[in-house]
């Protein structure tokens, strides 16, 4: 592209229901160009082809940028427990963007801007992360927990552990002034 060479914009019958402060940030043609969709990044999330709404940035586990094909692994939330959730792998979803221009870095840098706070731990029978993200809109950080396969989370023992060792991630990420 030459210097002064911009993107086309997003075609209006593309374009995903923004929310009010939404705005977009890249966007690319998902699939071989014949209406399999687009993909569309904004600040507030992610619209993906044949999701009736946005996957916000806190919800992503996992972004591969192949340099033909962008994989996203959205979060599920399993269970709610006090201060935190317990989330999963949904499926990874893969999209082939033949012409990317900057989406698979704006999703690079607003998922990894999200992560305030992530450690692996060990816990009874296996081990877990734990995130701390910014939730845009939201203030404070969303906490989650994501075992690894195998960890038995619906046990005692490791939703005990699991609690102190969020309440003392919470304890280490709070600022001494509030």
């Amino acid at each position: 592209m030459g210097l002064f060479h911009r993107r086309p914009k997003l075609p209006p019958a593309a374009r995903p229901p923004l929310g009010a402060d939404e705005r977009v940030l890249a966007w690319a043609a998902a699939g071989n160009g014949e209406g399999d969709g687009v993909v569309v990044a904004s600040n507030l999330g992610l619209w993906l082809p044949g999701r009736a709404d946005r996957l916000g940035w806190h919800d992503i586990l996992k972004a591969v940028w192949s340099g033909r094909e962008l994989s996203v692994t959205p979060a599920e939330s399993v269970a709610e427990r006090d201060g935190y959730r317990v989330v999963a792998d949904c499926p990874a979803e893969t999209y082939l963007l033949l012409d990317p221009g900057e989406l698979p870095h704006q999703v690079r840098a607003r998922v990894t801007r999200s992560v305030a706070y992530t450690r692996h731990h060990p816990v009874p029978g296996g081990a877990g992360r734990i995130a701390a993200r910014r939730v845009p809109g939201a203030d404070g950080l969303t906490w989650t927990v994501r075992y690894d396969p195998g960890t038995p989370a619906d046990d005692e023992a490791v939703a005990a552990e699991t609690d102190r060792l969020v309440a003392a991630a919470r304890t280490a990420t709070t600022p001494a002034d509030v």
